[in-house]
C-alpha cells in the first residue's frame, strides 16, 4: 500500500486505488499542507480532494513528459470526436 503523500504536484500517474479497481490516470494539480487536489482522467473527468494519508493500492508509474504529450494528443483527439458527434444531433 502507498499513500497520496508520495505523489508530486504537476505529475501524471497511473494508479490503482484498490486491488480490484481499474488502472486510472491521475494528475496532482494542487497540494496543501494536508491534502492534494487530484484530477482523474476517467470518462467523465473527475476532480476532488484527497488526504495525503489516504491509501493507494499501487502507484504503477509516473509518466514522462514525452508520454504525457503523446497521451494528450490522443485524449484531445477523442474528446473532439465525442463533441463533434453531439453537435450533429
Amino acid at each position: 500500500m502507498y499513500s497520496y503523500d508520495l505523489l508530486e504536484t504537476g505529475c501524471y500517474y497511473l494508479v490503482k486505488e484498490n486491488e480490484d479497481s481499474p488502472i486510472t490516470l491521475i494528475k496532482v494539480a494542487v497540494a496543501s499542507d494536508h491534502c492534494l487536489f487530484i484530477q482523474r482522467f476517467d470518462e467523465p473527468m473527475e476532480t476532488g480532494w484527497k488526504l495525503k494519508k489516504d491509501s493507494l493500492h499501487d502507484i504503477i508509474e509516473c509518466l514522462s513528459d514525452e508520454m504525457v504529450k503523446e497521451w494528450e494528443t490522443h485524449y484531445k483527439s477523442n474528446q473532439d470526436a465525442f463533441y463533434e458527434e453531439d453537435d450533429d444531433e
